[in-house]
């Protein structure tokens, strides 16, 4: 049974993973090396419980017990030593993972099961240099941003572990509020990253063409398909309006929609001018320093009234 579980790095996804078990009451450990992160890590989890606590997510009087649950290392051997689970959440550079695999196949209990949080990277290269034993506890376990109010978790379970120790780490991830996908072939991208790579790329394709402006573009997905996938999805939506005029549609339209094998040509653009969205106050829009944490909170404000509405479908 999964109790006590450990962090390897407390970034962006990192402090969101831990800010999610820590809420659903399991102890947690993050080991973070920038100083500079690790020093706010409970700073930014503090703020972000609180937005929670303001839209009725979590209970103002329960933020100082989940921040409580929540220890912060600069040690690796000391973030680990008690851990049931185990999950990185450095960059996807696979030499620095294989490296930090090993390292903790020496510093954890051997029940402890290892999980990285990558969508690009395979997991048996991952896996590489620690012993038989832990390759049969070690799995890819994927998360989305922001990892504290996005309710899907994707769940490898690729033939190398037993059922059981997959069954303990889906009820960790149930217990925890996530909706699992349980993923049976290791494939680059997993399920929802390639899906929405899809759409990404006929909405890029459209942009390119001057087919719309980029607002209505993002209109036609949110008021068009987007607006059914809250609560469906593509197969019974598909179901739902008849696999006959399905399959006609797409007979009609896939042979004149993009099919690029490389990122689109205007996205590369904006990324080789600096313009990288929010992050640098401009990408397809533009976002004036004064509103940008205005529009990152107008932004998970719409996630949250989402994750309410959907447990209603669930």
């Amino acid at each position: 049974m999964i109790k006590n579980v450990a962090v390897i790095g407390g970034g962006t996804m990192g402090h969101g993973i831990a800010e999610t078990f820590a809420m659903h009451g399991f102890q947690v450990n993050v080991y973070e090396l920038n100083s500079e992160i690790r020093d706010h890590l409970l700073e930014a989890v503090e703020t972000e419980l609180n937005f929670m606590a303001e839209h009725d997510v979590v209970k103002k009087s329960e933020i100082r017990s989940i921040l409580e649950r929540i220890s912060v290392f600069d040690d690796l051997q000391r973030t680990v030593a008690d851990a049931d689970y185990v999950i990185e959440a450095v960059p996807e550079v696979i030499e620095l993972k294989q490296k930090l695999f090993k390292e903790m196949d020496g510093y954890c209990k051997p029940e402890a099961i290892f999980a990285s949080n990558t969508s690009s990277l395979a997991l048996e290269d991952m896996m590489r240099d620690v012993s038989e034993e832990r390759k049969k506890r070690m799995m890819v376990c994927h998360w989305y941003n922001p990892a504290h109010l996005m309710p899907i978790a994707e769940l490898s379970f690729f033939g190398n572990m037993p059922l059981e120790i997959y069954k303990q780490v889906e009820l960790l991830y149930t217990h925890s509020g996530k909706q699992v996908v349980k993923v049976l072939k290791d494939v680059p991208g997993l399920v929802a990253n390639r899906i929405q790579q899809a759409i990404a790329r006929e909405v890029f394709s459209l942009m390119e063409m001057g087919v719309a402006e980029p607002e209505d573009i993002d209109k036609a997905l949110k008021f068009g398909p987007a607006f059914r996938y809250a609560t469906a999805g593509q197969l019974e939506i598909a179901d739902m309006g008849g696999l006959d005029i399905w399959c006609t549609v797409g007979d009609n339209l896939l042979k004149v929609m993009d099919n690029s094998l490389c990122a689109n040509s205007i996205l590369r653009e904006k990324v080789n001018s600096g313009d990288l969205g929010i992050k640098t106050g401009k990408g397809f829009f533009e976002y004036p320093q004064d509103q940008m944490d205005q529009k990152k909170e107008a932004f998970n404000k719409r996630l949250i009234t989402q994750l309410k509405i959907i447990s209603n479908y669930i």
